[in-house]
Parts: structure tokens; C-alpha cells; sequence
């Protein structure tokens, strides 16, 4: 056992064992039942929590304390302020109150919310969340607080993903109670984020305006060697990128992240970081450490961690797996099959909820992955396409469709696998397979998500599976109330869903044409860009659900349409500006100078009668290419300026999907077919060869 290993984790951490020795025993009691139970928080006990707390962070070298929260625009954000007073004596005191630690007090209107707040009326609120533990960076106590407006409207992640919490617990524990459980007191949405990155050359990085504005490459042609030998993937870990990887570890273990697996990806420079299951809302903070912790410590070592979806054209894109389950309090996972998951009521019952709500609200789950840049990403290189649906695997779908058929079920068989081997040991296969073309896998005891961008909050995607889980829940709790028995209950409710809600289970190849038009034939929703996702927060049965489970109201269901859109429209419009700053300023100077030095070339050799036809080819072709250029961006100058003259969010997204981005994607074409032909000492960034394969 690494000894350090077990004494640095979770050391910057105001953990359950800190809390246990520096609290009095009734308030560590009391807290630990507001944190498990929900009950309210009494300003007594935050003065004493507070006392404690203030006193462990100075012991860790923080000077500052904040209120760490996450506003909508996939960051966190958070002002510091010092516990220092200075006495009537001009001495330093070290203060920090109850009020403190359970209310702040930023600007609302600096941050997206979708009109919610303005800048002549701004005042925000941040409020303390004891469900996920305080820790120190930077010299700093970060307290993890939810985000709410004057008026009370939430304007973050955290807020939604806690109330939905509650809901999916409580529509859980009615179905539990129908099945006979009478000991669980509490449901509780558990996730283990997968956070897939690049890794590149810090020096790379400065040189390139698209990275370091907009994250991705905007120009580039396609690398010499990509990810077609499949060498890559799980292969060797490159020293500087396993220095890193060993201090990312450390840092994360030391806030209490618990990062578990890491290796290579698929794409050269790609890589992975997989941390172990928790509690939702402490996941999604983990989270959001886990990639503010990977851009400083990739800046420390002279590298750049880039988290956009999409960084480079021709290979792999990143995203975030988002493997959600249920459990109970008393450590049950309620996704957990057993040997015979045919006779599991519990399992059945809640595979069911899953399908059914799925299948009910697709737009909601396709909205949860919803960006631009997430929109650069989907449907290829081992991305989902943007149609939901569910993979069971084959042998769990025909005990579903054995069930609601009434028919007998061979017996399940495993096979076993390299027993010709004698030196090895014994191997069983699995009863299904992997399908890394679904967007909605089940895995076992637990949900892939694979839809999900990596630079996106995973509260998101979370709180709208526990939202929609809480409905189904309790529709299935409404009718097993009413059969007979518990059995014949969950087998009219296997039935049920397989013949209302089957056409959510597909077990193939999602990229396959076959499937696009099949999906098509069930009816699935397909919305390929998020300007067709955003409408989901605004359609009213959406918005009745999250009202009547109390995670949304209509207003804050509205502004997060309104700020998908916002963020859709920027994000491009700002990718559209770089793109003419970069084609105008660099590239097309660039191909100018060396068209000319070619022409010289040309000349020079006629001169010395030897002329070329092959040089005069290529003058003429460079020439043309730059023409082509020089097109694009007056077509693109038009389309961004005809962008400002629209005022309306919905029409200006639509005016990015259908033209803006047709007029991008023109110039790129055009930059990238010059780029082979031009000497590198002229090319004016490092090209995708370069970066991909330089560390």
C-alpha cells in the first residue's frame, strides 16, 4: 500500500473525517443529518461549521475564502475575499462568519441568464450547498455553493441538478415500497464522469490565434499520420504526457477526486481520465476540478490541455461519458442485474423507467448534449450520432421480449474464451457486448451517456435523467399499486414497455445508414444541430415536467433556451471573426509571398532557357487557390455582418447554421487545399503534423 498515496488523498479536503474531530459531536450529528436527510440548516450551526472550517483552511495555507460556483456558460466562477479584519488597533484578525460560509452575494448580471438579469438589476445569490465538501486550492477555501437570482431563479448547473436529486429519490422510494423494500430512506443518482482530452505542445498552441480563442483549429489539413494504425489507443504513455498525468493524479487526489484510469486515446494526442462513481452533485463538482486541474498543471509543464470537442479535423473528437446509476442509502445499486436478471423484480422495474423515459423525452436528452461544439463532434470518428436510442445488448432485450411475450427463454450461456490456452486462465465472456456507436448504453450496473461534450457541465445531462426518471418512476409506482401481485405488476410492466416504448432499443452499428433510416421509420426524434435541440427547454410538456417534479420553472426552463441559443450564436460568431482574422492577416499574405517567390522561380528559369511547365503549373494553381481565398472571405465578411443585422436569437442561430457556417466551412476547404503546396518556411502555423505529433 502506498503510504503517502493514503495520506495525501482527500488532505486539502473539509472531508467527513475533518469534520468528525474538529466539530462538537451534536453539531458533526447535525450536519451529517441536514447533508443525508435534508433538513434545514440553523444559523447556529453554521457559526460553529464556519469556526472549524476557517480554522482547518488557514492550517492548509489559504488566505482567501469563496463561494465556488458554476454559471451556465460550462465554467465556474467565484470572488475571493480574505479572512482578514484589522482591529481597532490595527492588528490582523482572522474572521469568517456563518453568514459567510451560507450566503454571498455576486454579480448576477455578468454571467449568461437568458434575460433573468440585467445590469440595472443584478444582485445574485450564492448559497452554500453542505452536500459536497469544502477543499483548498490556491491558498483558498472553496466552498461549493448553487447560484440563484435576486428573484430566486436559478442561474446555474448545481441548483437544478439538487432539486432534481430529490425528485428521482422521491418517485424511487414509492416504487421501492411497492417491491417490498421497506428499509432504504433515500435514492441516491450516482456518477462517474469520463473526461477525454488533447494534449499539445504549449508553444504549438501560442501559435495557433484558432486554439487559443475558439479551442479547436479552424484551418488545417489533414496530419500525415492520424489514428489509421490504431497504434495510439491504450498504447505507450510519452514521458511528458506521463509526467503530467502523474501530477494531474496527485492534485486530484488531494481535493478528494478520486481519478482512477488513465491512458492514450484514439487520436494521436488524445487521452483519457476516468475517476470512480460518487454522489451526482459531488461528481459534477469533481468534474469541473478535474478540468480547471488539467489546463494549469498541462500550462506548468510547457503544454496546453485542450477539452473543446472537436480540436482537429480528420480524427477522433473528445467527449464526456457520463455513466449514471441509482442506489439506495444501504449501498444497493438498483441497475445491478445479478447472475438472473429475468427473476431480479428490482432490476426489471427500473430498466423499465429508464426505457420508458428515454424514449418519452429524447429531445430532452439530445438537448443535454446540446453545443456548437458539440455539433463539430457527433455522428462519426466513434462519436454518437444525434438519434437517441438505448443499447441492452441482445441476450437482455430477449429476456425483456421473452417476458412480454409470454414465451419460454432458453437459458442464457456464456462462452468461454482462449480455454485452448492451458497456461491461461479460465475466461467467460460477458452476457452482451460493447457498442461505442450508442449514445445510451447500458454497461452492466449502470448507463453510458456518451452524447455528452467534453468541455460541458455533466449536471446537465444528470438532472435531466433524474428528472425524467422521476416521472417514470412514478407512473410505474402508480401501476404496480394496482396489480394483483408484485410479480404479475413487473411483468405487465415489461410488457408494457416493450411493445409502448421497444422502439428506443437498437443494438447495431448507430453510424450505419441503415439505422438513420430506420430510426426515421420508428419515429425517433433526429435534431442534428442544437439550434433544433434548444426548442426542447421551451416546449410545454417539457417545461410541465420540470415544474411538476420543482427542478424548473417556466421562467428558468425559458432563459435556458434563450442562453443555449446565445451561446450557439457566439461561439460561431467568434469562430467566424478568427477565421477572417487568421485567413486576411496570415494565410493569404503568406500564399501571396511564396506565389510570388514561385513566380520569380518561373521567370527566372525561362530566363535562363530552362523553363518549366510544371513550376508554371504550379503558379497558376497557387494563384487560383488564392483567388479562392480571397472569395471566401468577402462571402464569409457578408454572412457576419448580416449576422448583427438580426436581432432575434432563434433566427440568428438559424442564420449560423444555414449560412454562416456553409460560408466557414468554404474557406476552410479553400486554406486547407494551399497548404500542401506552400514551402513551410512560409506557412504561418504549425500545422496539424506538428502538433499532433511534436510532444
Amino acid at each position: 500500500m502506498n503510504t503517502e498515496l493514503e495520506k495525501n488523498f482527500g488532505c486539502r479536503v473539509f472531508n467527513d473525517d475533518v469534520m468528525k474531530q474538529r466539530l462538537p459531536e451534536d453539531a458533526y450529528n447535525s450536519l451529517v443529518s441536514t447533508i443525508k436527510k435534508g433538513l434545514p440548516l440553523n444559523i447556529e450551526l453554521a457559526e460553529t461549521v464556519a469556526g472549524a472550517m476557517k480554522d482547518w483552511a488557514v492550517e492548509q495555507g489559504a488566505t482567501h475564502f469563496t463561494h465556488w460556483f458554476q454559471p451556465m456558460n460550462n465554467a465556474t466562477a467565484g470572488k475571493f475575499d480574505a479572512f482578514l479584519t484589522p482591529t481597532s488597533d490595527g492588528k490582523p484578525m482572522l474572521e469568517f462568519s456563518g453568514k459567510e460560509l451560507v450566503k454571498g452575494e455576486p454579480d448576477a448580471s455578468s454571467f449568461p441568464s437568458g434575460g433573468l438579469r440585467v445590469t440595472f438589476e443584478a444582485r445574485g445569490y450564492t448559497v452554500w450547498d453542505p452536500n459536497s465538501p469544502a477543499f483548498v486550492k490556491d491558498n483558498s477555501l472553496y466552498i461549493p455553493t448553487a447560484f440563484c437570482s435576486y428573484t430566486g431563479e436559478a442561474l446555474d448547473h448545481k441548483t437544478p441538478l439538487v432539486r432534481s436529486n430529490a425528485a428521482v429519490s422521491e418517485q424511487a422510494l414509492k416504487v421501492l415500497r411497492c417491491l417490498g423494500d421497506t428499509e432504504t430512506s433515500r435514492v441516491i443518482a450516482t456518477v462517474g464522469a469520463e473526461q477525454e482530452y488533447f494534449l499539445v505542445d504549449r508553444a504549438d498552441y501560442e501559435n495557433r490565434l484558432d486554439l487559443k480563442i475558439c479551442g479547436r483549429t479552424l484551418f488545417g489539413s489533414k496530419t500525415v499520420k492520424g489514428q489509421e494504425l490504431g497504434d495510439h489507443y491504450c498504447g505507450r504513455i510519452r514521458l511528458r504526457v506521463s509526467e503530467f498525468m502523474k501530477k494531474l493524479d496527485n492534485e486530484l487526489w488531494k481535493m478528494g477526486v478520486a481519478s482512477k484510469t488513465k491512458h492514450n486515446e484514439a487520436a494521436p494526442a488524445q487521452h483519457e481520465l476516468a475517476p470512480l462513481f460518487c454522489e451526482a452533485d459531488k461528481a459534477c463538482d469533481h468534474n469541473q476540478i478535474v478540468m480547471e486541474t488539467m489546463r494549469i498543471e498541462a500550462k506548468k509543464l510547457g503544454l496546453a490541455c485542450l477539452l473543446h470537442e472537436k480540436p482537429f479535423d480528420g480524427v477522433n473528437g473528445s467527449g464526456k461519458h457520463n455513466n449514471w446509476s441509482l442506489s439506495t442509502d444501504l449501498g444497493e445499486n438498483l441497475f445491478s442485474s445479478g447472475k438472473h436478471p429475468e427473476h431480479n423484480l428490482k432490476f426489471l422495474t427500473f430498466l423499465c423507467a429508464v426505457i420508458i423515459a428515454v424514449d418519452k423525452y429524447q429531445d430532452l436528452i439530445r438537448f443535454s448534449a446540446a453545443s456548437a461544439g458539440n455539433d463539430c463532434r457527433l455522428g462519426g470518428h466513434e462519436a454518437p450520432p444525434s438519434i437517441i436510442s438505448v443499447f441492452l445488448g441482445d441476450a437482455l432485450t430477449d429476456i425483456l421480449n421473452h417476458i412480454a411475450n409470454h414465451t419460454e427463454q432458453s437459458e442464457m450461456r456464456t462462452k468461454k474464451l482462449l480455454d485452448d490456452i492451458a497456461v491461461l486462465p479460465t475466461l467467460n465472456s460477458d452476457a452482451s457486448d460493447r457498442n461505442r456507436t450508442s449514445p445510451f448504453a447500458f454497461t452492466g450496473n449502470k448507463f453510458e451517456f456518451r452524447m455528452v461534450g467534453s468541455s460541458a457541465s455533466v449536471a446537465v445531462s444528470t438532472y435531466i435523467m433524474n428528472t425524467i426518471c422521476a416521472e417514470a418512476l412514478e407512473f410505474i409506482a402508480d401501476r404496480l399499486k394496482n396489480a394483483t401481485s408484485v410479480e404479475e405488476g413487473v411483468v405487465d410492466l415489461v410488457s408494457y414497455t416493450v411493445k409502448n416504448h421497444g422502439r428506443i432499443i437498437f443494438n447495431g452499428n448507430n453510424y450505419s445508414e441503415a439505422w438513420h433510416n430506420e430510426a426515421e421509420r420508428r419515429g425517433l426524434c433526429i435534431m442534428r444541430s442544437t439550434v433544433d435541440a434548444a426548442k426542447a427547454l421551451a416546449d410545454p410538456k417539457n417545461i410541465i415536467l420540470f415544474e411538476k417534479y420543482r427542478v424548473l420553472n417556466k421562467t428558468e426552463c425559458i432563459s435556458r433556451y434563450e442562453i443555449c441559443l446565445e451561446n450557439y450564436v457566439k461561439t460561431i460568431n467568434i469562430e467566424a471573426d478568427t477565421m477572417l482574422e487568421m485567413a486576411s492577416r496570415q494565410i493569404l499574405p503568406a500564399c501571396i509571398k511564396y506565389a510570388g517567390e514561385v513566380a520569380n522561380s518561373a521567370l527566372n528559369l525561362s530566363r535562363a532557357g530552362a523553363p518549366s511547365s510544371a513550376v508554371d503549373r504550379l503558379v497558376k494553381e497557387i494563384s487560383t487557390r488564392i483567388d479562392e481565398i480571397t472569395n471566401s472571405i468577402i462571402v464569409l465578411s457578408k454572412m457576419v455582418n448580416k449576422l448583427s443585422d438580426v436581432s432575434d436569437w432563434l433566427k440568428k442561430a438559424e442564420l449560423c447554421r444555414d449560412e454562416v457556417i456553409p460560408a466557414m466551412n468554404n474557406l476552410r476547404k479553400a486554406c486547407d487545399s494551399i497548404e500542401p503546396m506552400v514551402d513551410k518556411k512560409y506557412w504561418p502555423m504549425p500545422t496539424y503534423t506538428e502538433i499532433l505529433h511534436r510532444i
